[in-house]
């Protein structure tokens, strides 16, 4: 038997001891809780010490914009965070308050902009894609002003170019907008050099005003001769050589652009200087026929219709366009009460200068006399048609020895009127109006009157003759015909008369013969009496036996 369990003795525990209290105030315990408030007022003290400017941005819609997810980048780099979304008190747009970084303050320039990116397709361009992941952002261009601003208006529309981009703005000026756009590319010898970054029409609504960017290193290539044009699309020329099609790219056939060239006809000259002003071309052949830049104001007054005549007609001086019109309108003369049509044109008569001459050499007066010296020699202004299916005039220069003497006449401060002389068919018309008044003046009814009685008269006549004709055809040319029947028996019998073998022909042989020898029996009476002629009185003696 299993001895029992012993129990066991309370005197066998050990006694506790009471330890001394300790001398430290603060537990172990409460040591992370402290480094924690520690970090804690750091970071507190450090976000107080980093905390930028606030802004506030104004939009029409909040769009993608979340309070305290939505970042505010500056060349991809985070520099302030959306705090809050609301609308603006009285108005209806949205209001954005932000909060930027240390450090931004002198960015935050009077023109400053800020506007949402997220993906967008302009201009030819793909732009915001990063954006289909991370979010649509406020993206921010720096201002250069000198003017501090913290509330500003956000762009609908992100700018086709931001700051700091190496290059020369351009502004050119041209009468429609074409199919070009914001941020549509310029080409420099088909490579994509620039983009336009603003349009606006003009205050007098006559024409718009293009911003141009041109990208540096092209931008040097730019010079106050330089002449931009309408690239969009496909350009087709018909010439001697053939079908020519040329095109810049595939994108400015689809988005439109612009392209640019300097004449290689001109020296070499500097490039020009940022927001220089061009005349913006609608092609590429019009602006390099053009070297003149500026022209001379030209009046022709022509008293003749001049339908079909246009703005912007040629103005050709033997084959060579050295000008266009650019006004028509009518001029009434209140003291002979005449009415002209006065045609106001621009002209570069530097193209008709001697080649061993420069242009900038010659001044205005000079011109001025070379052109009057061309048309006291003949020089005249004459309506010409340009193309006969659409009847489009042109107006020709040219010299015409027979036309009366003129000079050059000064219109008014300007312009010098240059004479004018009818065209060929207007001359054509005349001499026909003419001709017609002189027809107009004959007598044409009693000529006719006579003619309508001549006509009776031969109608009548015609009735007679065929009256007579129907008589000689019914009564004698029956007895013609037996007249002939008979002439042709007669001939017959004379024919069977005369032939060798006939009786007629061999009687006749024979009353030959014997006249034959009748007129040999009288030859010899004729000899004999010749030598005997006394026999014609005592007779023919007899011979002597």
């Amino acid at each position: 038997m299993a001895d029992a369990p012993r129990r066991p003795d309370p005197n066998d525990f050990p006694q506790a001891v009471a330890a001394p209290k300790s001398k430290r105030s603060i537990q172990l315990v409460w040591i992370i809780p402290l480094i924690a408030v520690l970090i804690g007022g750091w970071l507190a003290v450090k976000s107080i010490l980093d905390k930028g400017p606030t802004i506030k941005l104004f939009f029409d819609t909040a769009e993608g914009l979340e309070a305290g997810k939505t970042k505010i980048k500056y060349k991809d780099v985070d520099i302030g965070l959306v705090n809050n979304v609301g609308f603006e008190p009285g108005t209806l747009r949205v209001v954005v308050s932000a909060d930027l970084g240390k450090g931004t303050e002198p960015y935050l320039l009077d023109d400053a902009r800020f506007w949402v990116a997220r993906p967008r397709i302009s201009g030819g361009t793909v732009s915001g894609l990063g954006t289909l992941l991370s979010g649509p952002y406020i993206a921010m261009d720096i201002g250069k002003s000198g003017k501090a601003r913290r509330d500003f208006t956000a762009l609908k529309e992100p700018p086709a170019l931001t700051s700091g981009v190496p290059g020369r703005e351009f502004v050119l000026q041209t009468n429609t907008l074409g199919s070009v756009d914001v941020g549509s590319p310029i080409y420099f010898r088909h490579l994509q050099a620039g983009l336009i970054t603003a349009y606006e029409l003009d205050k007098d609504g006559r024409g718009i005003t293009i911003k141009a960017f041109v990208n540096a290193p092209y931008d040097k290539f730019v010079t106050g001769d330089t002449r931009f044009w309408h690239a969009s699309g496909i350009d087709m020329t018909f010439d001697a050589s053939g079908v020519k099609i040329s095109t810049q790219s595939i994108v400015s056939i689809l988005v439109g652009g612009l392209a640019f060239e300097t004449p290689a006809t001109y020296a070499e000259m500097p490039p020009a200087p940022p927001k220089t002003l061009f005349k913006l071309f609608p092609d590429r052949r019009e602006a390099l026929a053009n070297p003149d830049l500026t022209g001379e104001k030209r009046v022709m007054v022509f008293r003749e219709s001049v339908r079909g005549l246009a703005i912007g007609a040629p103005i050709d001086f033997r084959g060579i366009e050295i000008g266009h019109v650019t006004a028509i309108r009518v001029d009434r003369n209140l003291t002979d009460r005449s009415v002209n049509i006065v045609v106001e044109a621009e002209t570069f008569t530097g193209r008709m200068s001697a080649r061993d001459i420069k242009q900038q050499d010659v001044t205005d007066e000079q011109r001025k006399a070379f052109v009057a010296g061309l048309v006291a020699n003949g020089l005249r202004a004459q309506l010409r048609t340009g193309n006969l299916l659409t009847g489009q005039l042109y107006i020709a220069l040219d010299f015409f020895p027979d036309a009366p003497k003129a000079k050059l006449l000064a219109n008014n401060t300007l312009d010098q009127e240059i004479p004018t002389i009818q065209t060929s068919l207007g001359e054509l018309q005349q001499t026909i109006a003419t001709v017609a008044t002189k027809i107009d003046k004959f007598p044409l009814q009693e000529i006719g009157t006579d003619m309508r009685q001549t006509l009776q008269a031969a109608t009548r006549m015609t009735e007679e003759t065929t009256k007579v004709l129907q008589r000689v055809d019914s009564d004698i040319t029956p007895q013609a015909r037996d007249a002939i029947v008979e002439a042709r028996k007669a001939i017959s019998a004379a024919e069977s008369a005369l032939k060798p073998d006939s009786p007629l022909s061999q009687d006749a042989r024979d009353a030959m013969q014997e006249i034959a020898r009748t007129a040999a029996a009288f030859r010899v009476l004729a000899d004999y009496l010749e030598r005997h002629p006394e026999t014609l009185i005592s007779g023919k003696k007899e011979p002597k036996k």
